[in-house]
């Protein structure tokens, strides 16, 4: 189950206007866009918010940890009641600006992660209850963390500009989930590895474009990137579970 993440109205682009600055041009301060060789934000502010932004995930990771287990034992419909819970506060996050940033960006970005947790809770739970369950969630944390690691620190390198890559990879994600309402309803032969492999090819990109706005963020962005990254986790580490669990049946 994927969570829609909040992206779609936060890109962030400079139309050009007379005269013409540069895209991530912003008045005397500098040029920040991917390439630049002067930024806004100092070397030390970037790694203050990368900090900041990376702690808040981590936290975030304990909250889902913590959800997983008090909704082990869950049924499905208070399970899907808890997903409903938590995208409806991706929703509040997204639209509200009061809930962006500060204090209560942060509660409502730990509540996502709770509630996430404890819809994934009873699936967990199986997982770990089925021989060699344990090695196979062991199995996906390790596989997540190198490929957000790796395709993160791409992102965060390179001197491209990745803004059309999000934009391609927030309607494929659009797409997947409608598909998956279709199969819902219509048996698809071989659905369920196929969503986890496309999944994992959005979540690519996504995390890719997402450690490039870390990297030009400044503090009032931190809670969103941090729920963006922190979605990114989620999803890849629930695909990349999927796989190993069907190569296992």
């Amino acid at each position: 189950m994927s969570s829609q993440r909040p992206d779609e109205g936060n890109f962030r682009y400079e139309r050009p206007m007379p005269p013409p600055p540069p895209p991530g041009y912003h008045g005397t301060t500098g040029y920040t866009g991917p390439g630049s060789t002067s930024a806004v934000i100092s070397r030390s502010d970037t790694r203050a918010v990368f900090g900041q932004v990376m702690f808040m995930v981590a936290i975030a990771l304990g909250f889902t940890a913590g959800g997983a287990y008090i909704g082990r034992d869950l049924s499905t419909g208070i399970s899907f009641v808890a997903w409903g819970g938590a995208f409806a506060l991706i929703l509040g996050m997204s639209f509200a600006r009061k809930a962006q940033k500060g204090q209560l960006g942060m509660v409502l970005l730990y509540g996502v992660a709770l509630l996430l947790g404890i819809s994934v809770g009873p699936a967990m739970a199986a997982y770990a209850s089925a021989p060699g369950g344990g090695t196979i969630i062991a199995q996906a944390a390790g596989l997540t963390a190198l490929f957000i690691g790796g395709l993160g620190a791409f992102g965060y390198a390179t001197k491209r500009d990745l803004s059309g890559l999000g934009r391609i990879c927030f309607w494929a994600l659009l797409g997947l989930i409608a598909a998956s309402i279709i199969a819902m309803f219509v048996a698809i032969p071989g659905f369920n590895i196929l969503w986890s492999v496309i999944g994992l090819v959005i979540f690519a990109g996504f995390t890719m474009f997402d450690f490039q706005r870390l990297r030009h963020a400044s503090e009032d962005d931190a809670v969103m990137i941090a729920l963006s990254i922190f979605l990114d986790v989620f999803n890849v580490f629930l695909m990349i579970l999927n796989l190993l669990g069907a190569t296992r049946d």
